[in-house]
């Protein structure tokens, strides 16, 4: 196994390189946003007669875009019989990056399909089982290949603003899964299932900028499929006592169209 580590040290400094740049990438286009051409950009948006940005622009049948975000992924728990102590879920903030493909069902109906490339990190804490790291604390990392197909609710435009809700299914495709390993706790090894389902609901707001529009959001991801394999022995300290395992998160997205 010892070959394999120099491939995942790689694997893990590329990820971080690749969070750290779309971080930046993200906060600098917002400096500039509000920044260069503020006094003409509040002018065109919220003056009592703007300038109206494209104004055509969602009347086309069908358009495209790309997003980069944010989330933050969680655990939900339910037990076979009740425990004194939960596991304990420590998140951490992970990058989205995807495209985007808007069908128009109607003046304030829109068909979306948005997939992407999500990565996120949780550590999960088991209580009571030992003192020892490599028993208690189990790492689960996940690259997610992510499906989402969403009805958005829009309202009246004003000037170059407009207000929407979002919602609908999605599955999930965990490229770093660990299904197919024979391993499991005993051996350290925490394994989850390749394909989930869930239901997504939010809201954003379309701003219609001079050569673009600029769609912050922010969504609410609710698992409903349980992603847990269990391990091998029934009793296990990890997985015996855990009827279900579900994905919740908090998505924030900025979307170019």
């Amino acid at each position: 196994m010892l070959w394999q580590c120099p491939k995942l040290l790689v694997s893990q400094q590329f990820i971080l390189h690749l969070k750290n740049s779309m971080k930046k990438v993200v906060i600098l286009f917002l400096l500039v946003l509000t920044t260069k051409g503020h006094s003409q950009f509040a002018k065109n948006m919220f003056s009592k007669d703007p300038i109206i940005n494209l104004e055509n622009w969602q009347k086309q049948r069908i358009y495209f875009g790309y997003y980069l975000g944010f989330n933050s992924f969680d655990f939900k728990f339910d037990y076979k019989t009740p425990v004194q102590q939960d596991i304990q879920v420590k998140k951490t903030t992970g990058f989205n990056v995807g495209v985007v493909a808007d069908l128009r069902l109607q003046e304030y109906i829109n068909l979306r399909f948005e997939p992407g490339l999500y990565y996120t990190k949780r550590d999960l804490y088991f209580p009571g089982i030992s003192n020892k790291e490599t028993d208690y604390l189990r790492e689960v990392n996940s690259t997610y290949i992510h499906f989402p197909l969403l009805l958005k609710f829009s309202a009246l435009r004003t000037g170059n603003i407009r207000p929407y809700l979002v919602g609908g299914m999605s599955t999930t495709l965990n490229l770093s899964s660990n299904a197919k390993s024979q391993d499991d706790n005993f051996e350290q090894k925490f394994r989850v299932k390749q394909w989930t389902a869930a239901y997504e609901l939010g809201l954003g707001i379309d701003i219609f900028t001079e050569y673009f529009i600029f769609s912050p959001s922010v969504r609410g991801m609710f698992g409903i499929t349980d992603e847990l394999i269990r391990d091998k022995t029934p009793d296990s300290p990890w997985t015996g006592n855990i009827d279900s395992m579900k994905s919740r998160a908090i998505l924030i997205n900025f979307t170019f169209h």
